[in-house]
C-alpha cells in the first residue's frame, strides 16, 4: 500500500511539474515577440545615436571655432 501512496505523490508531484512546464511553453510566443519589440527599440536607438553623435561633433567643431575667434579678437 505504501507503494501505491508513494506512486500516487510522485504521481501529483510530475503533475505539477509538468503543468508549471506547460505555463512556460505557452509563454514562449509571447516572450519572442517581446523580444522582437526590444530588437526593435535597440535597433531605432542606435540610429538615433548615430544622429546624436554627429550633432556633437558638428556642435563641438562650431564650438572650437567660436573659441578660435574670440581668442583671437581677445587678443588683437
Amino acid at each position: 500500500m505504501d507503494d501505491v501512496k508513494y506512486v500516487a505523490h510522485m504521481f501529483e508531484e510530475m503533475r505539477g511539474e509538468l503543468k508549471a512546464v506547460h505555463e512556460l511553453v505557452a509563454e514562449v510566443p509571447n516572450m519572442a515577440r517581446k523580444l522582437d519589440d526590444i530588437g526593435r527599440d535597440v535597433t531605432e536607438l542606435k540610429q538615433d545615436m548615430t544622429v546624436v553623435k554627429a550633432s556633437v561633433r558638428s556642435l563641438a567643431a562650431q564650438v572650437h571655432d567660436h573659441e578660435l575667434r574670440i581668442g583671437g579678437l581677445e587678443t588683437a
